[in-house]
């Protein structure tokens, strides 16, 4: 018995180092870029009920350093004052182009439709896509995510982390959306690429009626980033910008933040076979690592010694893998807390799982 526990154990670790250096290691080095290239570019946004984020972002995305472009805002149905904010960033910026859905109390529509109608308003072929609560970190932004068009590439891949503030919600908000990027950007360097995000994605307009937009799961509150890059993405196809990043206002409270999780995990049963199977094999593992620990001690005391090689060679190699990680991706004061987050979100998926949204309406976003 003590053997099979020691050999299913360290199974698991070998599974976990298999993620580790095969694919999270891909972070460490550098990507080429081609910063000459300089195409028109169209940034689209999408906005309900956005007033204040739009006053504190939008100008830092009207700011850019990007010599021709143009933002498109679509004011999706607000009821606030976005559409007040709007008017007056126009007569500033001529590049902001306004385009407002009104609402209407029989129909009702998900974020798509607002994306579907900015993009079909997009003059250009490069499309910029981001969010009303989300900010580039700096001026270069554009130039960065266009640098990464290389002749076979449709899509861009970028990061879209938030901000830092206090507190421990503010902590597992941005290490999921660091654990997320890195599985993400190393899969899709690896040849496998299956998501991203829509805080800081690229990708052409004529790919996005190629695929017909968002026609295969338009029924679904969520996949406008995700779902579109599994459909349209392949190894060829596909570049990763890992110097381009945005910031996002994060969730408020737990439970919200839980919400916003469950609703983005709907979409995870339309992903291609090979990417559900790598996506679950990784946690599956690590469920097992942290599982047998107590049994080793109990049932396998003999092979201790090997225990706490292996053991140690894995918290290494996770430590080593978040370094560079969080190093790339400007989130180094999440490293040290890594090693705990990484036992401690098994439990924080399994609520997210298993949580039932007592909200029958779901958020536009």
């Amino acid at each position: 018995m003590e053997v099979t526990i020691l050999i299913i154990w360290t199974l698991a670790v070998f599974i976990q180092l298999f993620y580790y250096v095969f694919f999270y290691m891909r972070l460490s080095k550098k990507i080429s870029k081609d910063e000459t290239f300089l195409p028109p570019v169209s940034v689209v946004i999408c906005a309900r009920n956005e007033e204040e984020n739009l006053k504190k972002f939008l100008p830092l995305i009207l700011e850019q350093d990007y010599p021709d472009y143009e933002v498109i805002v679509v004011n999706d149905a607000s009821v606030d004052d976005t559409d007040i904010v709007l008017k007056s960033f126009t007569s500033k910026y001529p590049h902001l182009r306004v385009t407002t859905i009104k609402k209407d109390e029989k129909f009702t529509h998900n974020k798509k439709l607002a994306l579907t109608v900015g993009i079909k308003a997009a003059k250009n072929e490069i499309l910029l896509l981001t969010d009303a609560d989300c900010y580039p970190v700096d001026k270069n932004w554009i130039k960065s995510m266009v640098s990464s068009y290389k002749p076979h590439t449709d899509i861009v891949l970028g990061y879209g982390g938030y901000e830092k503030n206090k507190g421990l919600l503010n902590k597992i908000i941005r290490f999921d959306a660091l654990t997320i990027a890195m599985q993400y950007f190393s899969f899709a360097l690896a040849g496998i690429p299956y998501m991203g995000v829509g805080r800081n994605l690229s990708y052409k307009k004529s790919l996005f009626f190629s695929n017909k937009g968002f026609a295969n799961h338009l029924h679904l509150n969520s996949g406008d980033d995700d779902l579109f890059v599994n459909e349209t993405a392949n190894k060829k196809n596909v570049s990763v910008n890992l110097d381009a990043h945005t910031r996002s206002v994060p969730r408020k409270s737990f439970a919200s933040w839980i919400i916003q999780k469950k609703r983005h995990q709907l979409t995870f049963y339309k992903y291609k076979l090979k990417h559900k199977f790598l996506i679950v094999l990784e946690p599956l593992s690590r469920w097992i690592f942290y599982g047998l620990i107590p049994l080793n001690f109990l049932f396998a005391k003999k092979f201790l010694l090997l225990f706490f090689v292996f053991f140690f060679i894995r918290e290494f190699f996770l430590l080593l893998a978040y370094y560079f990680s969080s190093k790339t991706l400007k989130e180094k004061d999440l490293l040290l807390i890594s090693p705990v987050f990484d036992f401690v979100f098994l439990f924080i998926y399994l609520i997210i799982k298993i949580y039932r949204n007592p909200y029958k309406k779901e958020a536009w976003k």
